[in-house]
């Protein structure tokens, strides 16, 4: 006997029919078993005794020995009398051998209807083909789940990555990778776990549901308790209840726990996300360093058997962690020194001679901040402890006794993102009451209709005396991410937050609306219905077929967060421009300017920064373009991906938040009374990389 199952063919593989269709067929071949007294539904055990991982691991003690497997048929080939099946349980794949005179003529004749995605049971002895596959001869199978629908095709699997975030399914189905990185993410908090209760900390759990929204700058998801009468407020930390705990003389508390914030989403955030934050008494930020450092070389050997590890082809060597000061780490990669500067205005002049942006009136501590973000974050590369930041920056966490000019906080980067949070942390309760009033009130002035207040009662508890206390929080999606070398959030979230796909149309954004001209996603124009005004888009040839195009197309997918378009006729009355130009350029000049049609390949928040975006494009030269541009305020980086816009790209480079902007999207703005509107102005799709604008 010969093994074949380099030759096992899914029946998706066969020319590809309508999946309707396909579904049609299945729905047929179950109503047929029903009506013969053979539901697979109606089953609700069967007895494995054996995995496919063991049977592999141990095949030589396990030979010639009878099992009882179970799992999904993901590829069979039928050879008259005899076939071989590909199944994918739990712990992996393995080939069956079923033979039409071991199992029975009937449930042979049964078995060759069964469809690829059916789920089935089967007994049998192991052993190995002729060869050398190691493979269980069935006596008896039997169907226990019918698929209705079909899996995707097997070469190409489900690589549509917004399908694979929607679907994750039918994703674990299909990509067994998926399936190793969520048992790691399930390892990685074992591990934690287990390393912080060896060093005596305590997990407890916290409220998710919160009474009042606090002054931090993270915007809460708000709700309304029905029996209390009361506005609630999903938490977007786990921080003064813990604390609250400190002072309750539990000294080392930790929660693994979910967090919730009402902000933007990019490969690095989702609304919801878990994060660990823990507390331990009578230690310091240099305490919270040590158990950091100690804790993820004890990771990356349990998860990835190394502390040298591969993050998105960067080589990381989690063994060794540097230490600097936030003074140490911009003299070190910008050459400039904060002791150099006598006064405030010493370090805007050397700001402006480093071509820093900084305010008018940025204090020393200001610029020191902003010479972090333009020279140093996106060179640490390798784990690095940053430490001591100015006040102007952390102005909630504790000073240092030794210079009050800064604070006991530090940062930890990898790979040139932040990845924790520590603080020795303030146990003041009249500091912390103030600064809290302080936080609040600078909340309500910016945001007049927050409902921000002070939490009192953590107040009250901190009155009652907290010890010395250091604390640390990190986020383990990051982690994960981290230690099996996902590139973006969504790859570690089993249901990541999606826009729904038929979110009604009125929630659309201006680039993603229903265009009443092309059915084409992404083309912008500016007539209302065809029968009312010229159409203004390039790709109809006539507005009768515009009309069909409308009428055929079907809505685009609505994002929040972006500018609206609504289906009536824009109201212009209230609109205010900026006025005109009066200097002339000169045509020659003007000519030099080179405006490009470009691809967004992909876009992110850039980190600390409310306003800026961090486009990757295709400019058509073959070499990826970087351009920040600030209208985060109007478009979240999601629903950017894949879109047509126009770029100046002859324009200088320009540094930007340390990161060098190479060029100009162009935007629509102008204002409705005091409410700034902007539009990212977005061609065609069919338009190509490189195309000039004239």
């Amino acid at each position: 006997m010969e093994e074949n199952n380099k030759n096992l063919t899914p029946e998706a593989e066969a020319p590809q029919e309508n999946p309707s269709e396909l579904r049609a067929v299945r729905v047929e071949k179950l109503r047929a078993l029903q009506a013969a007294g053979e539901d697979p539904f109606t089953k609700t055990k069967y007895e494995v005794t054996v995995t496919s991982a063991e049977i592999r691991a141990d095949f030589d003690a396990l030979e010639g020995k009878t099992f009882a497997l179970a799992g999904r048929i993901m590829s069979r080939r039928i050879m008259g009398k005899a076939s071989f099946v590909g199944l994918r349980d739990s712990a992996g794949d393995i080939q069956l051998y079923v033979r039409r005179d071991d199992v029975g003529a009937d449930d042979y004749m049964a078995f060759k209807k069964w469809d690829i995605g059916d789920i089935i049971g089967v007994r049998g002895f192991v052993f190995k083909t002729q060869t050398g596959e190691i493979s269980v001869h069935c006596d008896h199978i039997e169907l226990l789940a019918k698929s209705l629908l079909p899996l995707p095709e097997k070469f190409h699997g489900l690589r549509d990555t917004d399908t694979r975030y929607r679907q994750r399914y039918v994703d674990l189905i299909v990509n067994p990778g998926v399936r190793d990185t969520f048992q790691k993410r399930s390892q990685i908090l074992k591990e934690i776990r287990n390393y912080l209760d060896n060093k005596g900390f305590l997990e407890v759990d916290t409220p998710i549901l919160v009474p009042i929204e606090i002054g931090a700058a993270a915007r809460p998801f708000k709700t309304h308790h029905n029996t209390l009468d009361m506005d609630m407020y999903l938490r977007i930390e786990t921080e003064l209840y813990l604390k609250r705990l400190i002072v309750g003389g539990m000294d080392r508390v930790y929660e693994v726990g979910r967090i919730f914030r009402n902000e933007g989403m990019d490969t690095k955030h989702n609304p919801e996300f878990t994060s660990i934050e823990l507390y331990q008494a009578y230690t310091d930020y240099y305490g919270m360093m040590d158990l950091v450092e100690d804790l993820y070389k004890m990771l990356a050997e349990k998860v990835c058997g190394s502390t040298v590890i591969t993050y998105q082809g960067t080589e990381i060597d989690m063994g060794h962690w540097e230490r600097l000061t936030m003074i140490e780490a911009v003299k070190k990669y910008s050459g400039c020194d904060y002791n150099d500067w006598a006064t405030d205005e010493d370090a805007r002049a050397c700001a402006k001679a480093m071509h820093v942006e900084v305010p008018a009136d940025a204090t020393k501590g200001a610029v020191l901040a902003e010479f972090f973000d333009a020279f140093v974050e996106e060179k640490l590369i390798q784990p690095t402890f940053i430490y001591d930041y100015p006040v102007e920056n952390s102005p909630l966490a504790k000073r240092k006794p030794t210079d009050p000019r800064f604070t006991e906080r530090f940062e930890y980067f990898i790979n040139a993102t932040e990845y924790g949070n520590a603080f020795s942390e303030l146990n003041d309760p009249v500091d912390q009451k103030g600064r809290f009033e302080w936080q609040v009130a600078e909340k309500r002035r910016h945001e007049p209709g927050t409902t921000a207040e002070v939490d009192y009662d953590y107040v009250t508890a901190l009155e009652y005396g907290m010890p010395p206390t250091g604390g640390l929080g990190f986020g383990i999606d990051r982690l994960v991410m981290l230690l099996t070398d996902s590139a973006s959030i969504r790859d570690v979230l089993l249901f990541p937050t999606m826009k729904p796909l038929d979110a009604p149309k009125k929630d659309a954004p201006a680039e993603a609306a229903e265009e009443k001209c092309c059915p084409e996603e992404g083309i912008s124009c500016c007539c209302e219905t065809p029968a009312e005004s010229e159409c203004a888009c390039f790709t109809c040839p006539s507005q009768e077929e515009c009309k069909a195009a409308q009428e055929a197309a079907p809505a685009a997918p609505a994002v929040e967060g972006a500018p609206l378009i609504e289906n009536t006729k824009p109201d212009f009355s209230n609109v205010v421009i900026e006025p005109l130009f009066e200097d002339c350029v000169d045509f020659e000049t003007f000519c030099k300017s080179d405006f490009r049609a470009v691809k967004v390949l992909a876009c992110e928040a850039v980190p600390k920064s409310k306003k800026l975006l961090k486009f990757t494009l295709d400019d058509g030269t073959g070499k990826e373009r970087t351009i920040l541009s600030g209208i985060h305020a109007f478009y979240e980086p999601e629903q950017l991906v894949g879109k047509t816009c126009i770029a100046i790209v002859n324009l200088p480079p320009r540094p930007m938040m340390g990161i060098e902007s190479c060029g100009m999207l162009i935007s629509a703005v102008h204002k409705e009374g005091e409410e700034e509107k902007l539009h990212l102005l977005m061609l065609d799709p069919h338009i190509p990389a490189g195309a000039k604008m004239y």
